[in-house]
């Protein structure tokens, strides 16, 4: 039952998957990456109508399918408009504050294919030039993005083929430190993600079964609400692996797996919590239960959406969720092997 995933194999996908941009709804490339590395598991791959991935990992019985989802979409934003002095506009991707991604780095991504960068500023970027630089309101509208290119104009841009519904991504900048630290934007849920590699990699190379069909559902519109609204339909039950939030009145660490018993969306179900608390406890296996009030996940949505199933949520602790976050490797390795507990029993 108690497992130990390839450390090494764990944290180098998940620095190559951060390294992929996939905004909600621009995930192209992230989701063929996943089918590479599903491929050199030996492990089949579905697709969804709208691009999601669904990996199949037989059980010794198939007369029951458990659902282990996590989503490879993250933040990000697109081209709202275009000023008249060559900067552009922007409208959200996900939900995320203004202030947590001024100064930062990101592309855009235009729709022949073509690749710029820039850089998103407020619209008063300088104190030596405005005097309200400091206190200027941090939102959506008093936000652009300075492109690295020789642009005055919206005429210049437009001749650059960059438009109106281009996706922009934000750089993630992943770092992992000697002590252990994973630093990086989209470890929500990229870390998750990972985590579920790992669990394939494990299978495949300590040849182990779980218990009854696994399918593991790697969605792309989570951060939009509606990653997995539609699951095959022979699906019991369902476990959303995504990051677990840390703060006030909550007791999570960046080192824990996080086991969330309720989020907005109400309570997850009782007996599969307890039945991962109590793996957790037998395995020793660092965790903390919260509630998570402004919280939903992939499990919300296809309760929401009326699948007939039982869900839980749980994954690796990330501070600073939305913005630069941070977790710790021992919480992704923790999540494999509290996840491969659950689906060997």
């Amino acid at each position: 039952m108690n497992i130990q995933p390839n450390e090494e194999y764990v944290v180098d996908r998940l620095q190559k998957l951060l390294s992929i941009p996939s905004p909600s709804g621009y995930t192209m490339q992230a989701m063929k990456w996943i089918a590479e590395e599903a491929d050199k598991l030996g492990v089949p791959v579905e697709w969804n109508a709208k691009g999601g991935a669904i990996l199949t990992l037989p059980g010794e019985d198939s007369s029951r399918t458990i659902a282990l989802s996590a989503h490879v979409d993250t933040l990000g934003a697109m081209v709202r408009s275009i000023s008249a002095y060559g900067t552009l506009r922007i409208t959200s991707v996900g939900g995320f504050s203004m202030n947590s991604i001024e100064n930062e780095y990101c592309q855009i991504h235009t729709r022949s294919g073509q690749v710029y960068t820039g850089t998103i500023l407020s619209t008063q970027p300088s104190v030596h030039v405005y005097s309200e630089a400091r206190t200027f309101e941090r939102k959506e509208s008093n936000m652009e993005v300075r492109i690295d290119e020789l642009v005055n104009t919206k005429e210049d841009v437009l001749a650059l083929g960059i438009g109106v519904g281009d996706f922009i991504s934000f750089d993630a900048r992943p770092v992992v430190t000697p002590s252990g630290y994973v630093k990086s934007r989209h470890l929500d849920d990229k870390a998750s993600v990972a985590a579920l590699l790992g669990l394939l990699e494990s299978a495949q190379r300590e040849q182990w079964k779980p218990r009854y069909t696994v399918k593991l559902l790697i969605s792309n519109y989570e951060e939009v609400g509606h990653g997995a609204a539609s699951i095959p339909g022979d699906i019991a039950e369902m476990i959303a692996v995504d990051m677990g939030a840390i703060g006030d009145d909550l007791s999570c660490k960046e080192t824990d797996v996080s086991i969330c018993a309720k989020d907005s969306s109400g309570p997850y179900d009782y007996e599969m919590t307890s039945r991962l608390i109590n793996l957790a406890q037998q395995l020793a296996i660092p965790h903390a239960v919260d509630i998570y009030p402004r919280y939903s996940s992939d499990a919300s949505a296809a309760l929401k959406a009326g699948h007939n199933i039982r869900a839980a949520l749980i994954g690796p602790g990330v501070h600073a969720s939305h913005s630069m976050e941070r977790t710790h490797k021992q919480a992704v390795i923790n999540t494999t092997r509290l996840l491969a507990a659950y689906i060997r029993q």
